[in-house]
């Protein structure tokens, strides 16, 4: 089993910045595609931010030029440095993954998500 742990989240005002981990354990060969995606109440799950393992970057529009994406490949880690934060932020961030177990199954795997809120 594969287990995604996220954290970082929090309250924050506008303008200001936090830094999301996510952390991949479990029985892992290796893994490709990382990223990170966002709900907000109301409102379907969205993409914010991918990075494939050879370090190439996806980002949403809203979120170009505040938001950075990286990983530490050697401690299975993704993270997500957001700035300048807005209100419109807000949302649950889910962590996702695709993982090749040791016997060369891939699957796609979700973290439970982190708290992210922006106040005015």
């Amino acid at each position: 089993q594969v287990q995604l742990v996220e954290s970082g989240g929090g309250l924050v005002q506008a303008g200001g910045s936090l830094r999301l981990s996510c952390a991949a354990s479990g029985s892992i060969f290796s893994i490709n595609a990382m990223g990170w995606y966002r709900q907000a109440p109301g409102k379907q799950r969205e993409l914010v931010a991918t990075i494939t393992s050879g370090g190439t970057t996806n980002y949403a529009d809203s979120v170009k030029g505040r938001f950075t994406i990286f990983r530490d490949n050697a401690k299975n880690t993704v993270y997500l440095q957001t700035n300048s934060l807005k209100p419109e932020d807000t949302a649950v961030y889910y962590c996702n993954a695709f993982v090749t177990t040791p016997d060369y199954h891939g699957m796609n795997y979700w973290g439970k998500g982190t708290l992210v809120t922006v106040s005015s």
